[in-house]
């Protein structure tokens, strides 16, 4: 790595770049110490989507954001390889064994919730507990048919995509990110969180083309540490519905649910995310 990696150093969430055996750049910044605590962003986010939690859980743990390839900031040294969730999968876990601070207590929301499961699943020894907030992908029920997710919802998406890849950019996002939140939310949002799901447009389309794989009993009973489950109350039904299946398939899984809060309440409700993420770490 390029980057220091001694956890009591980090005064201040500076940015900093780790360069991986594998030649992957990866941003992040970290502060803190004690207990670490590594974030996996979702859509059209990165290690800025994490600032509420790394700057308020710093002062109990070593808090980690990172972005994820493709993500910003972008480069020809982030950008060259393929997009993939099974990508993102191996380079975070090959980000955690180079801090050599693991395992590490795990948190991703959305499509991040995804890849942090999978993480669990392949690389159980760098993960001492899990944390899903409205984990992202279709559910795999037995004895019904492939899992995909609602035709209605591909609709939306594949219309989100067509409009920043015509450079509608901002018409694409709204329809996005209202589908999976509530509707009005994109003009509702705060201007840093607009210029972040900016800054990230370009990998909208690229996601759509890598479906999320589908949660299954077998998958979800090879996670074998500690969950927190946590939903929105008004988070969209295909959130819940994950989390609560989820919640009967994981070994050791618990779920919590932020009143009031939709998709994106880690940043929308703060504190109360905060707190849930301390009592569930302590109470390893």
């Amino acid at each position: 790595m390029n980057a220091r990696t001694n956890p009591s150093i980090f005064a201040s969430p500076e940015l900093y770049f780790a360069t991986l055996l594998s030649g992957m750049r990866v941003p992040y910044v970290a502060s803190g110490t004690g207990e670490p605590l590594f974030f996996v962003h979702g859509s059209l986010c990165d290690y800025r989507y994490w600032n509420s939690q790394v700057n308020v859980l710093s002062k109990h743990y070593f808090c980690v954001s990172t972005s994820l390839s493709h993500y910003w900031p972008a480069d020809d040294a982030r950008t060259h390889g393929e997009f993939s969730w099974q990508a993102h999968v191996d380079e975070l876990a090959e980000f955690i064994s180079a801090m050599h601070v693991g395992p590490v207590h795990l948190v991703g929301h959305s499509r991040g919730g995804c890849v942090a499961f999978q993480l669990a699943r392949q690389y159980p020894n760098l993960v001492k507990t899990l944390t899903l907030a409205d984990p992202g992908g279709p559910l795999q029920i037995d004895g019904m048919p492939e899992a995909v997710l609602p035709a209605a919802t591909l609709a939306v998406r594949a219309r989100a995509a067509e409009l920043i890849e015509a450079g509608e950019v901002d018409a694409g996002l709204e329809m996005f990110v209202d589908s999976v939140s509530m509707p009005g939310i994109w003009n509702k949002s705060s201007s840093s969180f607009r210029t972040m799901a900016i800054n990230n447009a370009a990998t909208l389309p690229k996601q759509f083309r890598d479906p999320l794989p589908a949660y299954s009993r077998a998958a979800a009973g090879d996670v074998s540490c500690r969950t927190l489950l946590i939903g929105g109350e008004k988070s969209p039904r295909m959130y819940r519905d994950n989390i609560d299946q989820l919640l009967a398939w994981i070994p050791q899984a618990e779920k919590q649910t932020i009143a009031g809060a939709s998709h994106g309440m880690n940043v929308t409700n703060p504190a109360a995310f905060n707190r849930l993420i301390q009592a569930f770490v302590d109470g390893v």
